[in-house]
């Protein structure tokens, strides 16, 4: 296959959203590798869900869903997202191209096989990752014992009211860390606010945080 060949199937009608999203997560590991620095993208879903690590980890919360639960199953619990995504778009992109070469499909039935390869492509990725879960599961607990979080400030990566679960910033010396957090008194506070920790719960599952320390 020539250049020509491959940049014309890459951008064909069916691969073009594909190769576009690859092109991207390529920028941003490519950024994430020369600044040290992780992209700022607010969670504002009602999803019981959260970020451990820089890298983003899924939290499975004590009474998971069905959609948790087949998270759970992917290892995401343990297994940084940014990581899982761009090893499962890789494989789908690849396995699309591959389909266009061999095969002569219809354009929307190409386009509908790409859902059935991305689920493969999860799948074979968890296989794929499974012998580094010591390595991320290690990443993912280091120093967050050891350290008191009660009074320190922070910045609000999602935005949570009532018993919603979000998302804290905190910064110990120059490393970043995400904790799982409730707003104390369930006020609404906004994605990029900076509150301070005033409480945890039991077993430091979460922390509760709020605008300003009351005495």
């Amino acid at each position: 296959m020539t250049l020509q060949e491959f940049l014309t199937t890459a951008f064909s009608p069916v691969n073009t959203v594909l190769s576009v999203l690859l092109i991207l997560a390529v920028i941003y590991w490519l950024f994430t590798i020369v600044t040290g620095l992780d992209i700022d993208i607010g969670l504002d879903a009602d999803l019981d869900i959260d970020t451990s690590a820089p890298d983003g980890h899924v939290h499975i919360p004590d009474d998971p869903s069905a959609w948790i639960q087949f998270l759970k199953f992917l290892n995401l619990d343990i297994v940084p997202i940014t990581y899982f995504l761009t090893i499962s778009l890789f494989l789908t992109w690849l396995g699309s191209i591959y389909l266009e070469v061999f095969a002569s499909f219809e354009i929307w039935v190409s386009a509908l096989l790409v859902i059935p390869m991305f689920v493969i492509s999860m799948l074979l990725t968890k296989w794929i990752l499974k012998p580094l879960n010591p390595f991320f599961r290690e990443i993912n607990h280091k120093g967050e014992v050891s350290h008191d979080f009660l009074g320190r400030q922070g910045r609000m990566k999602s935005t949570i009211h009532g018993s919603k679960i979000g998302i804290l910033e905190v910064f110990i010396g120059s490393d970043p860390m995400t904790l799982m957090v409730k707003s104390k008194g369930g006020e609404r506070i906004e994605h990029g606010t900076t509150v301070y920790i005033v409480d945890e719960a039991a077993g430091r599952k979460y922390y509760y945080v709020a605008k300003e320390i009351k005495f």
